[in-house]
């Protein structure tokens, strides 16, 4: 298990996109009933506060404590710090199983055995995750040059994985597809400069080198920043009946 977001916590609860209505609204169509609903790597919570406004009770989990420290509470949400693969949640629990932007990290074959066991008949499993925003096309050189070039070497393998839309991930699940969606928000520079601060490869750099890369590189883009700035973050999802 690799932990590569409690450093950062706090930013990641600020400054991380969240996700659009739609997305919501295309999974609770597909759930019935909404007893219990399992987010997995939940983070900071903020598909677990969602999930509790449509289901009875919801199980979040996540291996960082710091994460959870930093979690929207509910009086229908319960926190566990569990790995995906070892829940700890009871069998046959959850109508609908989530995961956003951290199924990457978890080991495929036993986090399907560990679907198998909490999911009641016929629960949904839906995993998604973001791409890089869509700001400006001067920005969105600049971001994925330091993506890709500056930070590179700085990414857990992991990545690769994502980069490919998930398409590697075999979850043999029934009925599955994939959906497309957008997250639209303005966000100022200082939003910009924190949410690549959450990424995990910046930490990586700045425990290798001692720097802080990020505020440097993106000096140009904050000169000529003019506030409000509209971004899309690209969204892909699959979904599946167990």
């Amino acid at each position: 298990m690799k932990d590569n977001f409690s450093k950062q916590a706090d930013g990641y609860a600020k400054f991380r996109p969240h996700y659009p209505v739609e997305l919501y609204r295309y999974l609770f169509e597909k759930v019935k009933p909404r007893t219990q609903a399992w987010d997995c790597g939940t983070g900071n919570g903020q598909v677990a506060i969602r999930l509790a406004e449509e289901f009875g009770k919801v199980y979040a989990t996540d291996i960082s404590q710091a994460q959870l420290d930093h979690a929207q509470k509910a009086d229908n949400i319960e926190y566990r710090v569990a790995p995906a693969e070892d829940s700890t949640l009871p069998p046959q629990s959850a109508d609908l199983i989530t995961v956003a932007q951290a199924i990457h990290w978890f080991d495929m074959e036993q986090f399907h055995r560990e679907i198998q066991r909490v999911a009641k008949p016929q629960a949904l499993v839906a995993y998604w995750a973001y791409s890089l925003p869509k700001i400006t096309a001067e920005i969105d050189e600049v971001v994925l040059d330091l993506h890709d070039n500056v930070l590179g070497p700085y990414w857990d393998l992991e990545r690769e994985i994502w980069r490919g839309q998930y398409g590697s991930i075999a979850l043999p699940l029934q009925n599955k597809e994939k959906r497309d969606f957008e997250y639209h928000s303005t966000w100022t520079y200082e939003h910009l400069e924190g949410y690549l601060n959450s990424w995990s490869s910046v930490q990586h750099y700045i425990a290798k080198t001692g720097t802080n890369p990020v505020p440097a590189y993106l000096q140009p883009i904050k000169q000529r920043w003019k506030d409000p700035k509209k971004l899309v973050f690209p969204i892909f999802l699959y979904s599946g009946v167990v």
